[in-house]
Parts: C-alpha cells; sequence; structure tokens
C-alpha cells in the first residue's frame, strides 16, 4: 500500500525553484497546517501540468456554462509570489502525473507519481508482452484537491517561475547563458545578447 501525501485541499500549493537560472531545481510544494511535502521536478513537467490545468479549466468553462463557477483568470487575493517554504526536503522525484475534475467537488485533482526505471520503455521493450511493461503499484503518491480559483493562480505563478529562467536566444531559441551561448544561426559565433 503506497504513502498518499493527501492534501484537501491545502493550504499553500506552488511551483517554486531553488538555484540559478540554467541551474535550477523545481519543485512542487503543498502545505497544510506544519506538514510540508515537496516534490522534484523538472521545467517541462511543470510547463505541461500548468498547461493542462489551464486547457482542463477552460473547457470546463464552456462546457459547465453557469453550472460551475470556473475563473477566466487567477484571482488577485489568491496571488502567490513568497518562496518555497524551508526546509525543502525532496519526498521524491516526479515521474508520471494525472490531472481531473472531481464535479462533485468541483475540484482540480493532482496525482503525482514517483519516476521509476520501470516507467522508461526502450523500442524492444514495446514489442514485448503488454503485462511485462506494467508499473509496480508506486511507493508514494503526492495526491493535491484545489479550487477551480487556487488551479487558476498555480497556473499563474507556474507560468512567472518558468519564464524566470535564462531568456531565449531570438535567432535560435535556445536557453542563453549569462556569458552568452553559441547559436548555430550565427555559425558558431558566441552570442551575449538575448
Amino acid at each position: 500500500m503506497p504513502v498518499v501525501h493527501r492534501f484537501d485541499p491545502p493550504e499553500r500549493f506552488v511551483a517554486g525553484t531553488v538555484g540559478e537560472p540554467g541551474q535550477r531545481t523545481f519543485f512542487l510544494q503543498a502545505r497544510e497546517g506544519t506538514r510540508l511535502v515537496s516534490v522534484s521536478l523538472e521545467k517541462q513537467q511543470v510547463q505541461a501540468l500548468a498547461e493542462r490545468i489551464d486547457e482542463l479549466l477552460d473547457e470546463l468553462m464552456r462546457a459547465a456554462g453557469d453550472d460551475v463557477l470556473i475563473p477566466a483568470i487567477a484571482p488577485r487575493d489568491l496571488a502567490d509570489a513568497q518562496p518555497l517554504e524551508q526546509p525543502i526536503e525532496e519526498e521524491f522525484r516526479a515521474g508520471t502525473m494525472t490531472l481531473s475534475w472531481d464535479g462533485t467537488d468541483e475540484r482540480v485533482v493532482i496525482e503525482v507519481f514517483p519516476f521509476t526505471e520501470a516507467a522508461v520503455v526502450s523500442p524492444e521493450q514495446l514489442q514485448e508482452d503488454l503485462e511485462d511493461l506494467l508499473e509496480p503499484e508506486p511507493e508514494e503518491i503526492f495526491l493535491v484537491r484545489i479550487s477551480a480559483a487556487s488551479a487558476r493562480s498555480f497556473v499563474e505563478r507556474a507560468l512567472s517561475v518558468i519564464g524566470a529562467g535564462r531568456p531565449d536566444c531570438p535567432f535560435c531559441g535556445e536557453p542563453v547563458d549569462p556569458d552568452g551561448h553559441l547559436c548555430v544561426r550565427a555559425n558558431g559565433f558566441r552570442r551575449r545578447d538575448p
């Protein structure tokens, strides 16, 4: 039976980072009272989660009409620009994530499962029996249930955190380090200005 880190709802649920741009570690963090859980993940996972939450809420707005109150933008009173809470102790590294809507409680449900080597499938393994590819039951689950308004606020902060990294090169789209980068569109010359 897995350990479930359940927050229904959390007092605070945010995406944040530790470290300098280019060397940042991304976290999802939830707090309820004195209980604090931090799960590390990749920047692309934060971006995908934020985009999917936004899409889910937009779909619900169109489908539900006036039956469910879904804010179109993040409410100002839920804005959260504070840093991650200390101490940041990683429970696990995120692998698979699921996202759903619980219509009975009108909550966005986010489940994060630990990264496992069993989740990585090689082309050779794809030809094997599907039963062999089933992932074992996870040891831990990070489960967060939040209102639509809190979900919009999470999205706004997550996109802000992602955008606070290194600027993209206007020519090749790759991130530009403080000392520049070798731009493939500049024939290998070092570009310094974003």
